[in-house]
């Protein structure tokens, strides 16, 4: 599986003319593979094996290795992008986009490939052409890195914990940020005169800990645009001293909950689950609105579905 040379054939005691065999499809120019590698991560991996072993993935290709999520058009970019300190220069192959500047850079390994880590591959998203990544995208990718990196850190669910904070009035702005942010916000600034900076650090003031979709970070931003207040993401519920729901969006001073609904809530025993905790909250004197991927996109559905938090919230909307 995977490519392979003729030493590889050879080593393995395949006869020497399977290498001219029609069937074989050839990544590079001294690789064989019996597939076409569509997959980037296979892609990646026959690639690898004609880089040199300082190189690592980059840009598009770093974002796909670690599951970052992209538009549709970037995630079919045919190529690869690899970066190399800057002493050594461009890695130039057909089918690879050579960058330099790899000692600024930390480093990941992931499905086995160096890989630009997860905080510079946001900042090299921003030397992608103009129009290929606008402020929303840049904070979807954003969310998920953070959320990647809060993993790591036991205190990740501080910054939302603040409740004493907000009931003082504190907004949600001058809170501690959350150690994701901190290592976006360090990545960037590492970086002299970096490309698309003005997009990155109008992206990086909207970025927040806790969202687990892209679809729940587009719709906190059409909120946010609309004038409605912030929400707390995936924030528990609880109902006489019982957890009754993980809210996608919560207001818990309103008693208001949003909740995406993605194709996971499409099952019948899912659609069960989720009106069940509904009346259980909704018993309790919260508010549970729905929202759906038709309600994401411009038009009627949306202002409708904005106009029903703003009537639950009390607050008009823009």
């Amino acid at each position: 599986t995977g490519a392979f040379t003729a030493a590889d054939l050879s080593e393995a005691g395949v006869p020497g003319y399977r290498w001219r065999s029609p069937t074989l499809v050839r990544p590079l120019a001294e690789f064989e593979s019996c597939e076409p590698h569509e997959d980037v991560v296979e892609r990646a991996r026959a690639f690898a094996r004609a880089l040199p072993d300082d190189a690592a993935f980059s840009h598009v290709t770093a974002a796909l290795l670690w599951g970052l999520p992209l538009r549709g058009s970037l995630q079919d970019d045919p190529v690869l992008h690899v970066m190399r300190e800057s002493a050594f220069g461009w890695v130039r192959r057909t089918g690879c986009r050579g960058h330099r500047g790899l000692e600024s850079r930390e480093i990941g390994i992931v499905h086995g490939l160096r890989v630009v880590g997860l905080a510079d591959t946001w900042v090299d998203l921003g030397e992608l052409p103009r129009g290929a990544i606008g402020v929303d995208d840049f904070v979807v990718v954003g969310d998920a890195v953070v959320a990647r990196l809060a993993c790591a850190d036991e205190g990740s669910q501080e910054w939302w914990a603040q409740i004493g904070a907000e009931e003082a009035g504190e907004p949600l702005g001058e809170r501690e940020d959350a150690r994701g942010i901190r290592l976006l916000r360090q990545a960037l600034e590492r970086r002299v005169r970096p490309r698309g900076a003005r997009a990155l650090r109008q992206s990086l003031d909207l970025v927040r800990e806790g969202s687990r979709s892209p679809q729940e970070t587009r719709w906190r931003l059409i909120m946010q645009r609309a004038g409605l207040p912030e929400p707390r993401l995936n924030q528990l519920v609880f109902v006489d001293g019982g957890f009754v729901l993980e809210g996608d969006f919560v207001w818990p001073k309103d008693k208001v909950i949003g909740e995406y609904q993605g194709k996971d809530h499409a099952s019948i025993t899912r659609r069960s689950h989720d009106e069940s905790r509904r009346a259980l909250a909704e018993e309790d004197g919260w508010t549970l609105i729905e929202v759906y991927a038709e309600d994401v996109r411009p038009g009627p559905r949306q202002d409708a579905c904005l106009r029903r938090f703003a009537t639950a919230l009390g607050r008009p909307t823009r």
